[in-house]
């Protein structure tokens, strides 16, 4: 098992000076994770988001924790493959460079970029991410794995010798962000890892990791993406430990509802991320409303109710009190079938001290307990 934490740099407090903050702050986070035996650091790439995530550059934030650590790796997750975003030339060449200083350290995921108001940034339409996506991710390895590359479809490349090659031979393992049961098809059937996202709970991330095994079990060779298959699936864990049990779960439900609150905002035209301090029970009305207005605004626009729009505002299985309520979630998301935990520790209302303590109580508690188990089984 691989225990991991995701970042988006998401914020309440938008001037400069605290999002200059909230950046040193994940790098603090990041070096304790590397004292207390976390495997990978992600990160999330979005643009023009306010509050929800302002990690708009992933390359150079995880170029900074790895130069800043020895041990731990790092990971895109994921970098956001329409042309205009990121040409495929630059990622290939930004990927293999990182990997070369992290000496074999980084783990490549793709995706898309999902809303308009990200892909239109950069002028490029919704109908016109996925196939773009597809000819990149496809394209990016072979850049790895030949001398020089010339390529005409969507986008033209006149022949050319793209350097340097990664460390990693052949290159790095690569992942795409899932969460829906037909992207997770689409990672298995083309032997990628999957990054399954979301505030799902056991039973959903059961049903996913079914999906996805079938599919990578399937797959044909003419459908892998580059040349090395992963079978990897890492699931979201959103995540507050200390120890008092109340004062983590207030904390932590507040903090998933703005993050829901945050997305609904972007994705799906909701109201603006609220802040109030409630009590628990409150809080969890509020997610309630919350996702009952999402639902309205999809069906008021004939955009279909999907099982993945409720994921942000599940509340019946997570991670929120003492270690060893952590230990109990953790243990039925790996029953459930995922080889890595990505948690997630860092939401807007979250304080940094908040966020420490739980790295803290996850590496001295919940990280040995599962090691011990993984020593005993072994023996």
């Amino acid at each position: 098992m691989k225990f991991s934490i995701i970042y988006e740099a998401q914020m309440v407090d938008t001037s400069r000076a605290n999002e200059a903050q909230v950046f040193q702050d994940m790098v603090e986070q990041s070096l304790l994770a590397e004292e207390l035996g976390f495997d990978c650091i992600w990160s999330v790439e979005h643009h023009c988001l306010t509050q929800y995530a302002h990690l708009s550059a992933p390359e150079t934030f995880l170029a900074f924790i790895a130069g800043a650590t020895k041990r731990i790796h790092v990971g895109h997750g994921v970098v956001c493959l329409p042309f205009k975003m990121n040409h495929p030339i630059k990622v290939a060449e930004r990927i293999a460079t990182l990997d070369l200083l992290s000496r074999g350290r980084l783990h490549f995921g793709v995706g898309k970029g999902g809303t308009p108001q990200e892909t239109g940034a950069f002028g490029t339409r919704l109908d016109e991410v996925t196939a773009q996506v597809d000819e990149s991710m496809y394209l990016i390895p072979k850049m790895w794995m030949q001398e020089k590359i010339e390529h005409h479809g969507l986008i033209d490349i006149p022949p050319r010798p793209i350097h340097p090659k990664p460390f990693q031979d052949p290159h790095p393992l690569m992942y795409m962000a899932c969460t829906r049961n037909d992207s997770l098809y689409t990672a298995g059937s083309r032997g990628l890892g999957a990054l399954v996202m979301g505030f799902n709970g056991a039973s959903e991330i059961g049903e996913r990791n079914a999906a996805y095994r079938k599919a990578f079990s399937e797959r044909k060779p003419e459908d892998q993406v580059g040349f090395r298959p992963n079978e990897h699936l890492a699931a979201l864990c959103a995540t507050v430990v200390l120890d008092d049990r109340a004062k983590a779960r207030k904390i932590g439900i507040r903090g998933q509802r703005f993050f829901a609150e945050s997305i609904a905002y972007w994705y799906a035209g909701a109201v603006p991320p609220r802040t109030d301090d409630l009590e628990e029970e409150e809080l969890l009305s509020e997610l309630k409303k919350s996702e009952d207005r999402v639902v309205a605004f999809l069906g008021d626009h004939k955009i279909p109710v999907l099982s993945d729009t409720h994921g942000n505002y599940n509340i019946n299985d997570d991670a929120y009190g003492t270690p060893a309520d952590a230990i109990r979630q953790v243990e039925k998301i790996i029953a459930a079938g995922a080889d890595e935990i990505l948690f997630l520790v860092q939401m807007g209302t979250i304080p940094h001290e908040v966020s420490m303590e739980t790295i803290r109580n996850i590496g001295k508690h919940v990280i040995p307990y599962f090691r011990a188990k993984e020593a005993a089984a072994a023996e």
